[in-house]
């Protein structure tokens, strides 16, 4: 045996021996050989610090590795007999890049990946392996760190996305009150159209900001229906309005004279020009010019945002549509936002099947987009009216629960002009006084209640026998597919994200059972 974690290696010339581990030692990873029975005959200094300990050399009790403990990532014990240094000498076969967690004597734990190989004689008899161990440590607390800031990032989110929601919920109930008044001046009338556009808009926003993931995996959802271009791009124009106002920009818009369908998500799709007119304004100077252009080119609609902006450098332009990606900006245009916009142009062009691209002459000679989309030949269908959803009229009896006051009492008005017996209650104690007393066909239930959350009330009411018939709804700002599955768990028929499709909720509304009335 030799000093320093070495033994001779069985057939090996002591020359070769030494220049071998040489190499070892000068490796920036941990390095040992066993023989062809699992007997460590070499470790370097390297091994020894991950280990913790020194093993000793030609020793049974310390066969295939240096560690007593060692685990798969997800913490499950390995023997040493399974080993990738054991699996390398049984199997004879080359195992790299395998992540195995060894733990010390004083139970630090490393990571490390494991490139466990055999040795053979020139005959091709395993004579033993080498298994070079790389400390990957840092690495992982690394990524744990960024899975947990991610993790906190998208709680974040949600929270946000859910405190977002409930004030829009009353503003879309009252809307929908004032629609039913049929004496409303037509500035008023235009007044509560762009209120509801704006708010279905707002909506799609705070779903986008939930989760930016689904911006980068594609998993944005499209609801199609056939569209004119030209109201899609007006209601990108209203949008954009304030903010190319604000910038003193002139906005030139030319749509085409002959209606272009197109199979289409009308909201995402003037969210997607929408970006491109907020890009053009941040970046084109007070006096500058943006024009808007859409023409029928051949089987495709061509839509152009044209401005006199900054420009772009060739460096930035081959970069333009990638997240976070912003253009240089003077200290008097602060409006560049988080740089996510023309990412999102792009995934909602491509998913509606047409291309996006950008060209700019330089500095100071702005920006061009160009956005190329399908047409739809066939007439059959025609492009969907725009306007409100309206609520008809169920006859039934309905229990309101929201802490908001405001979402529950606009909500209450809406369904009480629309022919329902209402009751309201503001948390989840009142909540089952009130259901108990007044035996609700539905109930619209918040999930975050205080004293008792929505998901005690609903698993409540469906345990009184009273409760097994009553339609039960949940009104709730949270909208990930784990708050639909508390929900179903909790006894819920329905969950509404806020603010509510009134449209769809009628049609809920309308499918439940009317009981007769003694």
């Amino acid at each position: 045996m030799r000093a320093n974690g070495r033994a001779p290696i069985e057939n090996v010339p002591v020359r070769g021996e030494t220049e071998f581990h040489s190499l070892l030692e000068a490796l920036p990873a941990g390095a040992y050989t066993c023989d062809a029975d699992g007997l460590i005959t070499y470790f370097n200094e390297h091994a020894l610090d991950l280990w913790g300990r020194a093993p000793k050399l030609n020793d049974p009790i310390d066969r295939f590795c240096g560690s007593f403990r060692l685990f798969t990532p997800d913490g499950t014990a390995i023997p040493h007999d399974q080993c990738w240094m054991a699996r390398a000498l049984k199997s004879g076969r080359d195992y790299n890049g395998c992540e195995i967690v060894v733990e010390r004597p004083d139970g630090e734990r490393r990571t490390v990946l494991a490139h466990a190989n055999p040795m053979r004689s020139g005959s091709g008899r395993v004579l033993g392996a080498v298994n070079v161990l790389v400390d990957i440590t840092d690495r992982k607390q690394a990524e744990d760190a960024l899975k947990t800031a991610d993790r906190s990032k998208n709680a974040f989110l949600a929270i946000l996305a859910h405190e977002l929601r409930n004030p829009l919920a009353p503003i879309r109930s009252a809307v929908q009150i004032l629609n039913r008044e049929g004496s409303l001046a037509p500035e008023s009338q235009w007044a509560l159209s762009a209120i509801e556009r704006q708010l279905r808009q707002m909506a799609r926003l705070i779903d986008d900001l939930v989760d930016v993931a689904r911006i980068t995996t594609n998993r944005l959802d499209l609801r199609t229906e056939r569209v004119d271009l030209a109201a899609v791009l007006r209601a990108a124009v209203e949008t954009s309005g304030t903010l190319v106002t604000a910038g003193g920009q002139e906005l030139t818009v030319a749509l085409p004279d002959e209606p272009i369908c197109l199979d289409a998500d009308p909201i995402r799709l003037a969210q997607a020009v929408s970006n491109l007119l907020n890009n053009a304004a941040k970046y084109t100077e007070p006096g500058g010019r943006i024009w808007l252009i859409a023409e029928r080119h051949g089987g495709e609609a061509v839509i152009t945002v044209r401005d006199t902006g900054v420009g772009m450098s060739p460096a930035l332009l081959s970069s333009i549509f990638e997240m976070f990606t912003q253009g240089e900006q003077s200290r008097a245009r602060t409006l560049g936002g988080l740089g996510i916009g023309l990412t999102m142009v792009k995934r909602l062009v491509e998913m509606h099947g047409g291309t996006v691209s950008a060209d700019s002459g330089g500095q100071d000679m702005g920006s061009t987009f160009v956005v190329r989309l399908p047409i739809v030949e066939s007439a059959a269908q025609q492009p969907h009216a725009e306007g409100s959803p309206t609520m008809g009229t169920s006859s039934l009896r309905v229990l309101i629960v929201d802490d908001n006051r405001d979402a529950a009492d606009s909500l209450a008005m809406l369904l009480r002009i629309t022919g329902n017996d209402i009751r309201t209650a503001y948390d989840g104690p009142e909540a089952l006084q009130v259901a108990s007393e007044f035996r609700p066909d539905a109930v619209l239930l918040d999930i975050g209640l205080p004293k008792m959350d929505g998901h005690e009330v609903g698993r409540q009411i469906r345990r009184e026998p009273w409760g097994q018939r009553i339609c039960l709804i949940a009104v709730t700002g949270w909208s990930d597919e784990t708050d639909r599955a508390k929900s179903r768990a909790a006894g819920f028929d329905h969950h509404l994200v806020k603010p509510l499709d009134t449209a769809h909720l009628a049609q809920l509304l309308d499918a439940v059972e009317r009981p007769a009335r003694g």
